[in-house]
């Protein structure tokens, strides 16, 4: 029998679990599918990823409205990604807030994002029926910006290209917690398919900088304590770096993509193969490494087509 494509057959719905993290800050995380923040303010609410419809975004509304009634004013996004955008109407917040390049990467390939996503996880697409269409910021930054709810500061900053070109990272300063997309997993398979792996690791060393109390990852279990953030960090390293250089060494000696595979596997499988969603990200993953290895700076778009194109190829 065939191998399932990605989490074409994951159909298995996950517990969901709503974790303080600070004062008035929350992780909403469900057994290695797409997290989402919570920032409560003097007199609203800020909510970090939408989740994919407006249906699953009912889900964090509820989780919110079981410790404020304060309305939702700002949705900030760290991506482009469609299982992290989709659902913001749901919140009918004034504010939508992403990074000038997450913008630019939703006019440039966020249909086609939307179409390869549905196609690899359609369990996260629950209600997908209820999306208006593609999500547009009402407001972008190029490398920071600030937001208070009330006398709460938020601090948004695009810290450097990690899983995509345009991320960015939120930090709380009166709590020194920070929410981080999916630049730091946590016991979860990092997706790199439109990563830049030369970066990930300064994104990661400025994110380590900042010497934060609590993250919120992106998948994965809230980190509460500097020893959870650190050992999260080295992971997420570690995760990004076994699958770049195995894949690297072989397209420096003219190796094919199929190659790769078999070399990232190798490396990565006794270390990584318990991870949520590893065997979703690994074909994706090899073949951005293995491009970016011979010198291709801008990921390739996925679509569709090319997603069970490659799949095919590594099947052999």
């Amino acid at each position: 029998m065939a191998k399932a494509f990605a989490s074409q057959g994951d159909m298995t719905e996950k517990t969901i679990t709503f974790d303080e993290v600070g004062r008035g800050l929350y992780a909403f995380t469900a057994e290695g599918d797409p997290n989402s923040g919570v920032i409560i303010g003097d007199d609203s609410v800020m909510i970090v990823e939408a989740q994919a419809t407006p249906r699953l975004a009912h889900k964090v509304i509820e989780r919110v409205r079981s410790v404020t009634d304060k309305p939702i004013s700002h949705v900030v996004l760290t991506h482009y990604h469609a299982v992290r955008v989709l659902g913001s109407s749901a919140y009918g917040a004034d504010q939508i807030i992403m990074s000038d390049t997450a913008r630019a990467m939703v006019a440039e390939r966020g249909q086609e994002d939307w179409d390869s996503e549905f196609q690899r996880f359609p369990r996260l697409f629950e209600g997908y029926e209820s999306i208006p269409g593609l999500t547009w910021p009402t407001t972008t930054f190029s490398e920071s910006m600030t937001v208070y709810l009330g006398q709460r500061r938020v601090d948004i900053r695009h810290l450097g290209r990690a899983h995509t070109a345009g991320d960015a990272v939120i930090h709380v300063p009166d709590e020194n917690v920070m929410f981080t997309g999916d630049i730091v997993e946590d016991h979860s398979a990092c997706y790199c398919g439109d990563g830049h792996f030369a970066d990930w690791g300064k994104t990661l060393d400025r994110i380590a900088s900042y010497d934060v109390d609590a993250i919120a990852p992106g998948r994965g279990g809230a980190l509460v304590g500097r020893e959870a953030v650190a050992r999260a960090i080295h992971s997420t390293r570690d995760f990004v770096d076994s699958t770049y250089r195995p894949a690297a060494r072989v397209a420096a000696r003219g190796g094919a993509l199929k190659d790769a595979w078999d070399a990232v596997r190798a490396a990565c499988d006794p270390k990584f193969a318990d991870y949520a969603i590893y065997e979703h990200c690994l074909p994706f993953n090899v073949s951005r490494a293995y491009d970016e290895a011979r010198g291709m700076d801008t990921p390739r778009i996925w679509t569709d087509t090319r997603d069970l194109e490659m799949w095919e190829a590594l099947q052999g």
